[in-house]
């Protein structure tokens, strides 16, 4: 789809529209999971009301080592993707968080919105996807030389 995209703007070639892309996808998607991680801390509940919501959902040993650790992830992956630094390592904690998310509030409530997993669904394809293909030129992994994406 890109390459056709590159085709039809020939003033910009395919690396060029891949890393515009990357770069939306991962302020997009790391904004989104970087204000779940501060609204946990700082917003609401806070980490209390956080800790009390994954103890509801039954979450052993306790919700607030959970809330701690889901926030600390949320927040920081969320600020790594932002950069698009360690982006395939902020993408899998990501995804781990979005799997738990998933699993353990959203599934019950089916595929559809009102708390259903498609939401949750969509934002780990989305890292999954920065993760395969990295983060694009305009990141702190290209600034670097950095280049941990699957071949």
């Amino acid at each position: 789809m890109i390459h056709l995209l590159a085709e039809a703007t020939p003033s910009l070639d395919y690396g060029d529209q891949l890393s515009t892309v990357t770069l939306l996808i991962r302020v997009i998607v790391g904004a989104t999971f970087a204000a779940h991680g501060y609204k946990h801390f700082f917003l609401g509940g806070k980490l209390q009301g956080t800790a009390g919501w994954f103890d509801s959902l039954g979450m052993k040993p306790n919700g607030m080592i959970h809330a701690v650790l889901a926030s600390v992830t949320e927040l920081a992956c969320g600020i790594l993707m932002i950069l698009g630094l360690l982006t395939p390592f902020a993408a899998a904690g990501y995804v781990g968080v979005l799997f738990v998310a998933g699993w353990t509030n959203h599934r019950p409530k089916g595929f559809w919105s009102d708390s259903g997993w498609e939401y949750v669904f969509i934002l780990a394809t989305f890292a999954t996807f920065l993760a395969a293909v990295g983060p694009g030129e305009h990141s702190l992994d290209w600034a670097i030389g950095l280049d941990l994406a699957f071949e």
